[in-house]
């Protein structure tokens, strides 16, 4: 069952851009059925993960780029990072648009590779889980998410509802299409299988984890952080692990697509770097199976139920516009009086701020450091708290309580 991507117009406008195209993106969130389903009928589809192709693209690149022509997709291109150079000396030698789809999932190697052979020559776009627009049938008709009262009353009109029961089952089950889209398939053993295949395979190649029980510690660990600042020796600390260790394996995390680090707002670019950033989970059913959550209906009355919200929330948002083929100018803001917004989309100039919240009874206290923003040198525009409320409410002149479900 192929469903519509919001990616697809996109993908198919760059690639009559550029001579290469690369696909990112965490294992299984649907990289190859969704490149199967664009290819025409002459490129050819080549799977790195076939030992004796891998092989042959191994020791002898050329030879392998002579048996497999352009126009031709080749999957898991991280797997031969020396195939680059030699897809560079062909793409210069007959400079066509889109004679080459590549796939990979570990962007961590693959991007410098990328990055040193094909500058100028590739487009790369990232593809995440299923968003909750592509979910219902409508991921044609996506967008970037922005709280204005036109992009809010086009979502209104456009979108479903959805019960807090429905809402929940969706971030338990998480957005990896083997199971977004199956009921009846085994959640636990799909994540299950999921970590174990991602321990043996990308976290080997990516750090050499000699201790599996160890990674599988901290990945638990930062799980139950997803949504909160990141915290690098209490986070150590609790997965019994060095803080350098922490480190490294949280830019692992990264490199993959596991996890996404919002940074701190700064007008000084210098400053924003150095500020802790906050962790959030690309998959809130990944992260409710790492916290252990056994039930939709004990996650939405567990502990974790809001912060779990607020990780599908944001991952939500970041889709709309990495599906969009959009980069995604998102910040957090916190100032020295400890006062935070959740998140701040930065788009010509503008400040949209956005608080997320387990409420269905919003008001205005839960915006109220919205004000804050007035010394940033920067224009403010309408901000918005996602919440549980059934249809959208006016809070302030300026800001409107969202349902969640029309993210």
């Amino acid at each position: 069952m192929y469903v519509t991507r919001t990616l697809e117009n996109f993908f198919l406008k760059a690639t009559k851009q550029f001579p290469v195209m690369l696909l990112t993106g965490a294992r299984q969130v649907g990289k190859t059925t969704f490149l199967q389903h664009l290819r025409e009928e002459r490129r050819k589809y080549v799977t790195l993960d076939d030992p004796l192709i891998l092989n042959l693209a191994r020791e002898d690149p050329a030879l392998f780029l002579q048996r497999f022509q352009p126009p031709v997709l080749i999957d898991e291109i991280q797997y031969a990072p020396n195939l680059l150079p030699y897809i560079k000396m062909s793409v210069d030698n007959d400079r066509r648009p889109g004679m080459f789809w590549l796939t990979g999932s570990q962007q961590f190697h693959l991007m410098k590779g990328v990055s040193e052979s094909l500058a100028g020559r590739v487009g790369v776009v990232e593809l995440m889980g299923l968003s909750r627009w592509e979910l219902s049938g409508k991921g044609d008709i996506s967008t970037p998410f922005i709280p204005t009262p036109e992009n809010i009353s086009q979502r209104e009109h456009s979108a479903g509802s959805l019960s807090l029961q429905e809402l929940y089952n969706i971030i338990w089950r998480g957005s990896f299409p083997a199971v977004a889209l199956n009921d009846e398939a085994d959640r636990d053993l799909f994540y299950s299988s999921y970590t174990q295949t991602y321990l043996q395979r990308d976290v080997r190649d990516l750090a050499q984890v000699g201790d599996e029980l160890a990674f599988l510690r901290f990945l638990r660990a930062a799980a139950a952080r997803s949504a909160q600042l990141l915290n690098m020796v209490n986070l150590s600390r609790d997965a019994d692990i060095a803080p350098n260790t922490a480190k490294r394996w949280i830019s692992i995390l990264r490199a993959s697509g596991i996890a996404y680090l919002l940074e701190p707002y700064s007008a000084n670019v210098t400053k924003r770097l150095v500020k802790t950033p906050k962790l959030y989970f690309t998959d809130a059913g990944l992260c409710a199976w790492l916290t252990e959550w056994s039930s939709p209906k004990t996650l939405e009355a567990g502990a974790m139920s809001g912060p779990i919200l607020e990780t599908w929330i944001m991952g939500e948002v970041l889709k709309s516009w990495r599906h969009s083929g959009r980069p995604a100018p998102f910040y957090f803001y916190r100032d020295k009086d400890q006062k935070e917004i959740d998140l701040l989309i930065k788009q010509d100039g503008t400040i949209y701020p956005l608080e997320f919240k387990k409420t269905a009874s919003p008001n205005r206290h839960a915006v109220r450091y919205f004000g804050a923003l007035a010394k940033l040198d920067a224009q403010v525009g309408p901000g918005g708290l996602i919440c549980l409320v059934n249809q959208p409410l006016p809070l302030t002149p300026t800001t409107w309580a969202i349902p969640a479900g029309i993210i």
